[in-house]
């Protein structure tokens, strides 16, 4: 019987584990989990806080019985210390016990990613807050439960920020968002990141943007951050959601050369470079199946699919790893804005010659009540017309998720702009138009080409 080892309890880990079980019941897993909550979503956590959620557990994808009753050995509270590739042992350490070694036949890494923490001096003080695990999300409620703050303060205003902003006002905190770059949600273009900030300013959040976060501190009962060129603001309670980046320290002192942004680079079948040890979720490089590169593009949905991958091919499968598009998608106050595959810039840095257009239209048939306005921007290649991304912006209402995934399919399979007018869509007037919104868009697109007008 042979023994797979996986490092790592969340989406990489548990698929991992799950799917060798089932491609080869026979196999022995062990599945080591830093803390006690295996296999929780991450991503529910600003609704939790918001209280939209009311009780934690119901973030846990499997309880922890109906892990184990699929065969898996999990050990909580259980962190890797150590890989002796060599010897094929991890050393592990858990909570209250003292270090030991466990033997694998293979291994997977799993280690996922932690936040970014800048180098904000008082970034480490009471009332600042990092959000990125279970014990962040319990440390920020009894926070809101024990300080009553009235006010709060975001830095960053990626996806994480946007949602806590939302959360925070869904419990009546006064809000403020600080965000480095010229416009928010950095991901999508500025022309998309303007009316995010509107719309946030129209639900009670204030955006300061342009503004470099430089100190933290006390003063008096409220924290004050100051940063340049000129902004200065006190609050109750701080969140730092700039990003994060991978954990990958355990693959390096095990002999493993990182990649891009520290990430453990693996190829399509998720093998890392030394035998029998594979990799997979927010530690590694995500390969792109547009740039046909390698890239680090950390998210839940692509660590699922990379875990099943690793599992699979560490108890003797094929697998291989499609590739990501970066395809996402958040949900702000009653918006929803996507994107999926490459923007003006990063088309650019690839070597093609792109054109992003706009186009507005309703969701639904006008005629029909509650329909709402989806602005689209399609983002496609002036030579050859291949389609290479898309964004939506939309009330999350109007379907933005399910559409910007018509845009997903479509450049998973190298279609052209034009080729999106053939797609068979559904239509009812309640749902869609004759020609849906993205057809609608592709439509303009390649109308706004042939012209030689710009977008």
């Amino acid at each position: 019987m042979s023994n797979l080892v996986v490092i790592g309890g969340s989406d990489a880990g548990i698929s991992a584990a799950l799917h060798a079980k089932e491609w080869d019941p026979s196999v022995e897993v062990t599945m080591l989990v830093a803390d006690a909550y295996p296999n929780y979503s991450i991503c529910g956590l600003p609704f939790y806080l918001s209280g939209e959620v009311p009780d934690w557990h119901q973030l846990a994808h499997r309880r922890l019985s109906e892990i184990e009753s699929a065969g898996i050995r999990v050990r909580l509270n259980t962190r890797a210390l150590a890989i002796d590739p060599a010897s094929h042992t991890v050393q592990v350490q858990t909570e209250g016990q003292a270090p030991e070694m466990i033997r694998y036949d293979k291994l997977v890494i799993g280690t996922g990613a932690v936040p970014i923490q800048p180098p904000i001096p008082g970034v480490d003080q009471l009332g600042v807050f990092r959000l990125h695990s279970m014990d962040d999300s319990f440390g920020v409620a009894k926070y809101l439960d024990t300080h009553q703050p009235h006010r709060a303060l975001i830095i960053g205003a990626g996806y994480i920020g946007l949602e806590m902003a939302d959360a925070l006002r869904h419990r009546g905190l006064a809000v403020t968002v600080v965000e480095q770059a010229a416009a928010v949600l950095p991901t999508v273009d500025p022309a998309l990141g303007v009316r995010i900030e509107k719309h946030l300013l129209d639900h009670g959040v204030a955006v300061e943007t342009g503004v470099r976060v430089e100190r933290i501190r006390h003063a008096g009962d409220s924290l004050r951050v100051s940063g340049s060129p000129t902004f200065s603001k006190d609050t109750d309670l701080v969140l730092v959601v700039v990003g994060v980046q991978p954990v990958a320290d355990l693959a390096r002192s095990a002999g493993l050369t990182l990649g891009i942004k520290g990430a453990i680079p693996v190829d399509r079948t998720m093998a890392t470079a030394l035998p029998d040890i594979y990799a997979a979720g927010d530690c590694v490089e995500t390969y792109h199946r547009l740039l046909g590169a390698p890239t680090y593009l950390p998210l839940g949905t692509t660590a699922h699919k990379q875990g099943r991958v690793a599992g699979e091919n560490a108890v003797g499968g094929d697998a291989s790893f499609a590739g990501s598009l970066g395809t996402q998608v958040v949900k702000v106050f009653d918006w929803a804005i996507a994107r999926t595959g490459l923007r003006d810039h990063e088309a650019v840095a690839a070597g093609y010659q792109p054109q992003t257009v706009e186009f507005t239209t309703w969701d639904h048939k006008a005629y029909y009540p509650g329909a709402h306005e989806l602005t689209v921007r399609i983002t496609g290649d002036r030579d050859t017309g291949r389609l290479l991304g898309a964004q939506m912006l939309g009330h999350w209402r109007a379907a933005v998720a399910k559409r910007i995934d018509v845009f997903a399919m479509a450049l998973y399979h190298q279609m052209t702009v034009a080729q999106c007018l053939e797609v068979d869509l559904s239509y009812t007037p309640p749902l869609g138009s004759p020609w849906d919104a993205v057809q609608m868009a592709a439509d303009h697109w390649l109308r706004v080409v042939r012209s030689g007008h710009g977008g």
